[in-house]
């Protein structure tokens, strides 16, 4: 009896979460369908909000920008965070390990901070705020997380693959890039998609760094919100929503199928 009470209790507490959670999402996308032009009351359904916003110039602009944003400091913190990991996995020095605290700080410093700091250095070098400070200030928090999800691939791999292609003449670069990469690929990819999502998703960081004439969608979007929660801007947060899970979910599909390979 005290058993399956536990279990009843169990069962309804994480019920309850999820619905805490994801309770606000389902009325999101339930208002992104409502045909009245603001969320106040439901007058019927319809599809028009979501053709309405692809059709919308700012939007697509501010998408455009996002994605230029997204794909270059990911793509950026790909090879710069793939390498720290590397490093800081084979190789001991003096001070590895407050040199690995201040790689990995990004990941529990407040989005806040990380924006103020980077908007102070920006002005104390005297460099232009523009679409290229964006970029490198997402590149800080993007390399953390590409580190550390290769990292954790990293301490599972045989150490002794490498000193056999060492040993049958391969050069240490050979080595890294046709026995030590391919292994690393599937973390190598998954944390992409994660910097790619997050970077996607920044509104703080990007807000203060963005120079005249750069709108990313979160701000675009934080922008429109402000006086009155419109269904256009409902259903454009469906769609990034959707993307976004899909890109997680194939993150951790790829992170998957790689722990399998490994096993078998």
């Amino acid at each position: 009896m005290q058993s399956q009470f536990r279990n009843r209790i169990s069962a309804g507490f994480t019920l309850l979460m999820f619905g805490f959670m994801y309770l606000p999402l389902s009325v999101l996308a339930f208002y992104s369908f409502n045909q009245a032009p603001n969320s106040a009351q439901w007058t019927g359904f319809t599809l028009s909000w979501y053709i309405k916003f692809f059709q919308d110039s700012r939007i697509l602009s501010a998408l455009r920008d996002s994605l230029l944003v997204a794909s270059l400091a990911t793509a950026i913190a790909a090879v710069i965070g793939t390498l720290l990991a590397i490093g800081l996995a084979k190789y001991q020095f003096f001070g590895k390990k407050l040199f690995q605290g201040a790689a990995y700080l990004p990941l529990i410093i407040p989005d806040i901070a990380i924006a103020v700091a980077t908007l102070v250095f920006l002005a104390v070098i005297a460099v232009p705020l523009s679409l290229w400070t964006i970029v490198a200030a997402h590149v800080v928090f993007c390399l953390a997380y590409i580190a550390l999800v290769v990292s954790t691939r990293l301490v599972n791999l045989d150490p002794h693959l490498e000193e056999a292609a060492l040993d049958l003449g391969a050069t240490p670069m050979q080595s890294l890039m046709m026995v030590l990469l391919p292994q690393l690929m599937p973390a190598i990819v998954s944390g992409c998609l994660l910097a790619f999502v997050l970077s996607m998703d920044d509104f703080l960081i990007a807000s203060f760094t963005a120079g005249g004439g750069i709108t990313t969608l979160p701000m675009e979007i934080f922008s429109r919100i402000r006086t009155s929660v419109r269904p256009d801007m409902n259903a454009l947060s469906v769609v990034l929503l959707v993307i976004s899970g899909g890109l997680a979910l194939l993150a951790e599909g790829i992170r998957y199928q790689g722990e399998k390979k490994r096993f078998t």
